[in-house]
């Protein structure tokens, strides 16, 4: 059937329509729009020239016609929906073997290029993504894609046979932001001032890193589940938010240069939408139709029903799930009740002999904040901590006198414990086992406890992997007949040296929400739980990764 053509009548509604928007310029705030058009209904305008010399025209954001999308401009009538970037899976645990099984009959991926779309990537002096000679060069044609360089990102320096591709995405940011970016704050490149695509990055692909180890645990050689394969970044997350308009620009653009695979740990707040309305899920179509798995995120608001976000049927949703691994710090009270704990600490072990317990309540602040605790309180003895968003809870501890600590996890984290680095012995508690150490504190005149650090445990049981507490769930409201979703957690991954977040973080990887928001409905990248103290602790342990 021959596609319908409107004639001048179109070019005039079109030009009476920019013109009328280029009018409301002044008094409309801008927003990002997105417009969806199938091939088949491309209009067949010549091209833009009609618009040019109208102020509509500078509100076009991209282009996306070649894959996808129509024109992504300022007037029409459904806006977009921010999105929000949401771990070293021992190979062991997966069954995986480099002499025999999948990863040998897949002649180690070499020819692969993984597309990650997420913060960027921080490759300076990174083990993770550093030129390999054993990699031979990818066959001429194969990835048509480019490091793009910029003030603080050198990409002749930075990319090799490993790191292949390294773009960023920011004019649907910087639009929502309504200035440019503040590179005081955050870097308008590919590189990484976040961490959480860097860490994403190195667990899809990077590069064997021996002897690799936090402050002694998890001891043993860090690699990426394809280190084979190549990885090129596209960074589409920044300080305040994730915008589907450079979301969808990013799919264009790793489509175009020809990528194998796109792993994308992001997926927009709220509930999921209809698959027509939900542009990653249109923009990963697009790529499944070019022969592009896609691999994204279920999303951190578990463990509700129906939280998961990315589920429709052409995307490969990997959830959060548990190994056969923890970090065991636990804690003994004097009845002899024993509370299994987490913690990276490194320093010499509390003595085996029990030390007096108090409440941060009691004692000045329940969430031990910095200042607040009464030294004359808590010296010589170990404090219990009510869930805070930040790693000083140890700082204010040990500056009040403090000889330990407990942190209580939140109570969303179910039967999780975050455990973490500390410059003094502490340990992290799920919030059932806090209550009952509070329990036993306030039925006690002298209650008593110690931390007994068991380093990196093996072999838990059961062996088999399990859901985690935050981990989005099923069912798959949208598509209830295709099972969602298809895991993990507590594994070490390559970070970045800046203030944004643990260099090798064995934490879960939440949704990249800020807790303070600038604006209504702007998601953001954020670790659950960052300081400078921690970060040069951990950057110190794990400087080369």
């Amino acid at each position: 059937m021959a596609r319908p053509r409107c004639g001048a009548l179109c070019i005039i509604l079109a030009v009476v329509f920019a013109a009328s928007a280029a009018q409301d310029e002044e008094t409309e705030k801008q927003s990002t729009y997105i417009v969806h058009v199938a091939h088949k209904h491309t209009p067949l305008l010549p091209g833009r020239g009609g618009l040019v010399a109208t102020g509509a025209y500078g509100s076009f954001l991209r282009d996306h016609i070649p894959v996808h999308i129509g024109r992504a401009f300022r007037p029409c009538r459904r806006p977009r929906r921010d999105a929000s970037a949401a771990h070293h899976a021992d190979a062991s645990f997966l069954g995986l073997s480099a002499s025999s099984g999948l990863l040998p009959a897949s002649n180690g991926a070499t020819d692969v290029v993984i597309g990650v779309m997420d913060t960027g990537v921080y490759p300076i002096d990174r083990v993770s993504f550093a030129a390999d000679p054993s990699l031979p060069p990818l066959p001429p044609g194969k990835f048509r894609g480019s490091c793009v360089s910029a003030p603080s990102f050198n990409a002749s320096a930075y990319c090799n046979g490993k790191l292949v591709g390294a773009k960023a995405f920011y004019e649907g940011y910087e639009l929502e932001l309504g200035r440019p970016i503040n590179e005081t704050e955050e870097s308008r490149s590919p590189l990484d001032t976040n961490g959480h695509g860097t860490h994403t990055a190195s667990t899809a692909a990077g590069s064997a890193v021996a002897d690799a180890a936090l402050y002694g645990y998890a001891k043993g050689k860090a690699v990426g589940m394809a280190p084979g394969a190549r990885i090129a970044s596209y960074k589409v997350c920044w300080k305040y938010g994730c915008m589907t308009s450079d979301i969808l620009a990013a799919f264009d653009e790793a489509i175009a240069d020809g990528v194998d695979v796109i792993s994308a740990s992001l997926g927009s707040t709220g509930s999921a939408e209809p698959f027509d309305m939900d542009s990653i899920a249109v923009g990963a179509f697009s790529a499944v139709r070019k022969g592009i798995l896609v691999s994204a995120s279920a999303g951190n608001s578990g463990p509700g029903e129906s939280t998961a976000r990315n589920v429709a049927p052409w995307l490969l949703m990997v959830g959060a799930s548990t190994v056969n691994r923890r970090f065991a710090a636990d804690v003994v009270l004097g009845n002899g009740d024993t509370f299994p704990g987490a913690s990276f600490y490194a320093g010499p072990p509390l003595d085996a002999t029990k030390i007096q317990l108090v409440y941060g309540r009691t004692v000045g602040s329940k969430t031990c904040e910095a200042g607040k605790l009464n030294a004359s309180l808590v010296a010589g003895k170990i404090v219990l901590c009510d869930p805070c968003v930040n790693f000083e809870q140890g700082d204010a501890v040990k500056l009040a006198g403090g000889v330990g600590a407990i942190f209580t996890s939140t109570k969303e984290l179910g039967e999780l414990a975050l455990g973490s680095p500390q410059i003094i012995p502490a340990t992290a508690v799920t919030f059932a086992a806090a209550k009952k150490i509070q329990k036993y504190i306030s039925k006690n005149t002298s209650p008593v406890a110690t931390i007994v650090f068991q380093g990196t445990v093996i072999g838990l049981t059961p062996p088999s992997a399990r859901m985690a507490s935050f981990s989005s769930r099923g069912p798959n409201f949208l598509a209830p007949e295709i099972l969602k979703q298809h895991p993990s957690l507590d594994s070490a991954r390559r970070w970045p040296d800046h203030d944004a977040g643990l260099c090798a973080s064995f934490s879960p990887s939440f949704s990249l929400r800020r807790w303070r928001r600038p604006r209504k409905q702007r998601s953001s990248p954020h670790t659950l739980c960052t300081s400078r103290t921690s970060t040069r602790r951990c950057c110190q342990a794990a400087a080369d990764w």
